[in-house]
């Protein structure tokens, strides 16, 4: 995996003294050298960068001022010829402080933990979307049968003592589960448990009345603990406006 990365120092020596060392590193590509925040923003606009070398005493906009108004920063090591700044530098969570002159040995050493945290988040992302494919549907047994049920068809999931009612758009199934099991099986960015017999799907509540809750033709009860966390689980998912 290459790691693409910027260098911001606003002296030349030190740009090409960083250069050097990007180029002897073969997991880091280097994107761009600049001399100020100012050209680095317009970079980060329109290249997608995982690292960022960042000197901390420049013109115009300090390291740690740009750093603060980037709303989605890449991960960051300071390259700076000043030790003060090391304890607050961390409050921005960045990967390592380096302090110039800068050896060849701890320049690589912090780009090996740059490195191990990149690809740390990004085994995460790709996990979190191999998780997202696998809740598209679930199997649930039905008399002899396992019968696969996609989450998007699903209105809501009724508790009839030791088994349950699947309601979806086109028809009913009956299932020996507790309602508790199917809770368990489902995305809770999607579902909530409204009642302690009742699941509903988020996006189908079309009508809030009371403790009462309509998707299609079916009135849902809320629980009376209930009701806000539903409201707040609508807004959050935007489906609910104030």
């Amino acid at each position: 995996m290459k790691i693409s990365c910027l260098i911001i120092d606003d002296e030349a020596l030190a740009r090409k003294g960083l250069q050097a060392y990007v180029q002897e590193i073969d997991f880091l590509e280097l994107k761009g050298l600049c001399k100020n925040a100012i050209q680095a923003n317009t970079i980060l606009k329109t290249e997608s960068i995982d690292l960022v070398f960042l000197d901390i005493e420049m013109p115009l906009i300090s390291g740690m001022d740009f750093l603060k108004s980037l709303q989605n920063p890449p991960k960051v090591i300071f390259t700076t010829a000043y030790t003060e700044y090391a304890v607050e530098s961390f409050e921005y969570d960045v990967v390592d402080y380096l302090v110039k002159p800068i050896s060849m040995e701890r320049f690589l050493q912090a780009c090996n933990k740059a490195f191990s945290v990149i690809v740390g988040n990004q085994e995460n992302k790709d996990n979190t979307a191999e998780r997202e494919m696998d809740e598209e549907y679930l199997f649930v047994k039905i008399d002899k049968e396992l019968v696969r049920i996609k989450y998007r068809d699903i209105l809501f999931i009724e508790g009839m003592q030791n088994y349950i009612k699947i309601h979806t758009e086109s028809k009913m199934y009956t299932a020996h589960l507790p309602l508790k099991n199917a809770f368990e099986m489902m995305p809770k960015t999607k579902f909530f448990q409204v009642h302690k017999s009742y699941i509903v799907a988020l996006d189908k509540v079309q009508i809030i009345s009371g403790n009462m809750l309509v998707i299609s033709t079916h009135k849902i009860p809320i629980g009376r603990t209930k009701k806000d966390e539903v409201l707040k689980l609508l807004t959050k998912n935007k489906l609910l406006r104030k």
